[in-house]
């Protein structure tokens, strides 16, 4: 999970990333806890980056959290979910963040449990359907235990097996984040620091390998309905090409 937090105060920035970092952390989800202090540099990072969980103060320099978040909704294709975490606990003032989109309104000082069950609901939202071995995208079906990916047969298509396909450890953690936000941009890297890179590595070529692979080994391409794409300067995208992408249950 990689977190974006606006907070200026460094006193709550350390503790609500501590907090964050030790909560959330468990089982296969690791959280990165990416930290900024001014609205502005946030805001030129959200045109290049991508993130699961925004968390935005509202009285910061550069660019206030609700005006950075005015922008995002209006500018920004990628719906990624946005807490706000404030001092601010007018009626007012969280009906404001609420209406210009914030997915959930936390006042200060916040309550760690409760913070992490808003974190934890805010994410439930984003991935379709999930199992207690992997998660199912349509078609597509993510065994966790076997790191392998199920691609079921096209409606219609009764007579058809499913295909499994094995997928090595980053491949598999790459494609999963890819379904997870799909329709959305990935940064390069969120792709891939989601696969296990530090970040002093980033080997791009590397990671272009990976995308090629994938999408031969699980046919993302426009005929089986999805595609994988190229966004020039921020990563990649996987989109639905023929209909909305539906979970079954």
């Amino acid at each position: 999970m990689r977190i974006a937090i606006l907070e200026d105060d460094p006193n709550q920035l350390s503790h609500l990333v501590r907090t964050l970092e030790q909560l959330l952390t468990i089982g296969e989800t690791n959280v990165t806890c990416i930290t900024f202090s001014n609205g502005s540099t946030l805001q030129q990072a959200l045109r290049r980056e991508s993130y699961d969980l925004l968390v935005l103060d509202w009285n910061v320099p550069g660019l206030a959290g609700v005006e950075l978040l005015q922008w995002l909704r209006k500018w920004q294709t990628d719906k990624v979910p946005v807490l706000m975490l404030s001092s601010r606990a007018s009626e007012h003032d969280v009906v404001q963040a609420l209406t210009l989109g914030a997915d959930d309104y936390i006042v200060k000082p916040f309550r760690p449990l409760e913070l992490r069950a808003r974190v934890q609901r805010l994410m439930a939202r984003r991935v379709p359907v999930a199992a207690s071995d992997g998660e199912r995208f349509g078609r597509w079906e993510f065994e966790r235990v076997s790191q392998s990916v199920l691609i079921h047969p096209a409606p219609g298509d009764d007579d058809a097996a499913p295909q499994r396909h094995a997928l090595t450890d980053r491949e598999f953690k790459l494609a999963l984040t890819l379904f997870q936000h799909m329709g959305d941009v990935v940064s390069r890297a969120h792709l891939l620091e989601s696969a296990g890179y530090s970040t002093e590595e980033l080997p791009s070529r590397t990671l272009d390998s990976h995308i090629y692979r994938l999408r031969s080994k699980l046919g993302l391409d426009a005929e089986s309905g999805l595609s994988l794409r190229t966004v020039y300067g921020r990563g990649y995208r996987l989109e639905a090409t023929q209909q909305p992408l539906q979970a079954d249950a």
